[in-house]
């Protein structure tokens, strides 16, 4: 379905980048100075995904995890679409968290070209939810 939410934990790595990719993710629902409960309860399901439990998660709502850089291209990517998904939760794009993804995707080592394209062709499919094989093919792309 998602390939943020059913990668298997074991490639994210340790704890401390768990906990950094969701601190990332909760900043980024808040670039628009709030926090839907729709958005909550995506990042929820997100940190239980990760084997983050509950009482850590919302202890990170308060107090921001410090900064992992994420390893691998792969791991990148994956974050990139999780962040994707939960701009589009609550069914709205914002001038700001479009922006901010772009910048954050730049900031991660995505080619900015994969970047554009992502942002732009998401509106064609339902909910913005890009298929994973589309999203895939699209960093292939531009990897090549």
């Amino acid at each position: 379905m998602y390939l943020a939410l059913h990668v298997n934990s074991k490639i994210m790595g340790t704890y401390k980048e768990k906990l950094s990719i969701l601190s990332e993710m909760i900043a980024f629902a808040r670039v628009d100075y709030s926090l839907k409960q729709s958005e909550y309860q995506f990042l929820l399901g997100v940190a239980s995904n990760l084997g983050v439990d509950k009482e850590t998660f919302n202890k990170l709502l308060k107090k921001k995890s410090p900064k992992v850089v994420l390893k691998t291209q792969a791991e990148r990517i994956v974050q990139f679409h999780r962040l994707l998904l939960l701009m589009n939760v609550d069914k709205e794009q914002h001038d700001k968290e479009i922006s901010t993804l772009h910048n954050i995707g730049l900031a991660m080592g995505l080619p900015p070209s994969a970047i554009g394209q992502v942002l732009e062709v998401m509106h064609k499919y339902p909910d913005n939810i890009i298929p994973v094989d589309v999203l895939i093919n699209i960093f292939k792309a531009h990897y090549n």
